[in-house]
């Protein structure tokens, strides 16, 4: 089956930093972008960036611009989230995602990992 695994979410300071990082498994994700949903509390998820397979082409919403980086490993069949200079209003669920991605949905979804940052 296929699964999607995040880690790397925890609390964490205003200002600070984490690497959140999304392990795929049950198909290699080839050819397909991946990418990370939030949901922040009381609104809807969104999307905050993708990443194609070859990693030539990202997406970043401009709330997380200059700030968040996604990167792939493809032999390792994971995918990262780097974020730094981290707001109380990055607090909400980071959701792992892969296949055919819009802007409300995908595919393929992770568990999510709570990330909470406190001012």
């Amino acid at each position: 089956q296929v699964q999607l695994v995040e880690s790397g979410g925890g609390l964490v300071q205003a200002g600070g930093s984490l690497r959140l990082s999304c392990a795929a498994s049950g198909r290699s994700f080839s050819g397909t972008p991946m990418g990370w949903f939030r949901q922040a509390p009381g609104n809807e998820r969104e999307c905050l960036l993708t990443i194609t397979w070859s990693g030539r082409s990202t997406y970043y919403t401009d709330s997380v611009k200059g700030r968040f980086t996604i990167s792939r490993d493809n032999a390792k069949n994971t995918v990262y989230l780097q974020m730094n200079s981290l707001k109380s209003e990055d607090t909400g669920v980071y959701y792992c995602v892969a296949g055919t991605i819009s802007s409300t949905t995908a595919d393929y979804w992770g568990q999510g990992t709570q990330v909470t940052v406190s001012s």
